[in-house]
């Protein structure tokens, strides 16, 4: 427990500092971004690609179901979006604090035009609406990976959680793993946490309120840590130098 609540806030002068609450705040829209998208959108997602590619295969194999279109729409615009995170982890290469802003202030203002498209479509959706939705969305998680990735912040890629959930299983120390339960441990369990309860939220919310709702949610998240961001940025420390 202790090791969970020093990762979920390190100590002043920590390599990584608020970084780390930020990833995983990331991490919790990660999950309900790709809830919505799956639950409503055609089972696609928006950020883990690798089940994109896996459902393009299933797709174009005839699967029921699966639409290659939405696979391809989804992977295409994730790939736009991931080019303008790069852009943007350039351009603030030599500060953490501004590269990770910049990215959650575009982030954010991509998941609120796809609020405005949820609120504005008819229900159920029409193809050409889920299309405007996967692009919006997409784009947005392009951007968060690509800025997660250029952060590396370890154990915290927001994103893909199979490396996440070996790690866990072979340095438990049962099969002669030899870190035990430290500070990796603690970041691995509270990012496949984290997903979980993205995943759960963005579920309920789409399931039993609307597509809005999820949106909305991730929308604040992700301009909540642009705030945030942006507040602690303006003090020198440890963690804003590249």
């Amino acid at each position: 427990m202790r090791e969970i609540l020093q990762s979920l806030w390190p100590a002043p002068g920590d390599r990584d500092g608020p970084l780390v609450p930020m990833m995983i705040v990331l991490t919790v829209v990660t999950g309900a971004v790709d809830a919505t998208s799956y639950l409503k959108l055609g089972h696609v997602f928006v950020a883990n690609m690798t089940g994109n590619i896996v459902f393009l295969g299933f797709a174009l194999a005839g699967a029921h179901g699966l639409s290659a279109s939405s696979s391809l729409i989804a992977l295409g615009s994730f790939l736009v979006g991931a080019f303008v995170g790069g852009r943007l982890g350039a351009l603030y290469r030599d500060h953490r604090g501004r590269m990770l802003r910049a990215g959650t202030v575009v982030q954010a203002s991509l998941l609120a035009v796809a609020l405005l498209i949820a609120l504005s479509v008819s229900k159920p959706l029409r193809t050409s609406e889920s299309y405007a939705l996967l692009v919006a969305m997409a784009l947005a998680m392009g951007i968060q990976n690509a800025i997660a990735q250029r952060l590396a912040v370890p154990e915290l890629t927001t994103t893909v959680l199979t490396r996440t959930l070996t790690g866990l299983a072979s340095e438990l120390g049962l099969v002669g793993g030899a870190t035990g339960m430290g500070p990796s441990f603690a970041r691995r369990f509270i990012a496949v946490t984290a997903m979980l309860l993205g995943a759960l939220a963005g579920g309920l919310l789409v399931l039993h309120v609307s597509v809005a709702a999820a949106l909305a949610l991730a929308a604040m998240l992700v301009l909540a840590v642009a705030l945030v961001i942006h507040v602690l940025s303006r003090a020198d420390a440890p963690w804003i130098r590249a």
